[in-house]
């Protein structure tokens, strides 16, 4: 496999974007099993955040060379863009089953409704086109979580 393959296959993380119904959820799907293993596994925090940024870069690289070799404008197939977010979603929270869960949903509602200012992140070209969108719906979701539990714990 050449590199531009290689990066096509990152992209849709491998056969995960090519199923032809729900890929994006799948690709958010296929993310929970290493954020709960790095969770299990006590991953520290600045592990976590590296991983994560190295996602985000080498997704952005693949994002945009699969839209090249594939023609098309953000095509569904790939998918790295959901598990990034997905990722981002999790930062600084503990795996918890319910974390988990609540990420998942939540992320998966901004990331299909793009809300304001989620959709005007679309508007960017090409891998950070792509990518922007799902980080941007990882951060909101992330912050709704931190601000739930911060106040389960103040009552």
């Amino acid at each position: 496999m050449d590199k531009d393959g290689f990066l096509a296959h990152l992209a849709t993380l491998g056969p995960v974007g090519h199923v032809p119904f729900a890929p994006g959820t799948l690709g958010t799907l296929a993310c929970v099993p290493l954020v709960w293993a790095l969770g299990a596994f006590s991953a520290h925090w600045t592990f976590y955040l590296t991983l994560t940024l190295a996602v985000i870069v080498l997704g952005t690289i693949a994002s945009s060379k699969a839209e090249e070799i594939l023609g098309k404008k953000d095509p569904s197939s790939v998918v790295i863009d959901e598990f990034a977010g997905y990722m981002v979603a999790m930062a600084l929270l503990p795996a918890t089953a319910g974390n988990l869960l609540a990420a998942f949903i939540l992320f998966r509602f901004f990331d299909i409704v793009k809300p304001p200012p989620i959709r005007s992140l679309e508007r960017l070209v090409g891998g950070p086109g792509i990518m922007a969108d799902d980080l941007l719906a990882g951060v909101i979701t992330s912050a709704i979580i931190h601000a739930w539990t911060q106040m389960k714990l103040m009552v």
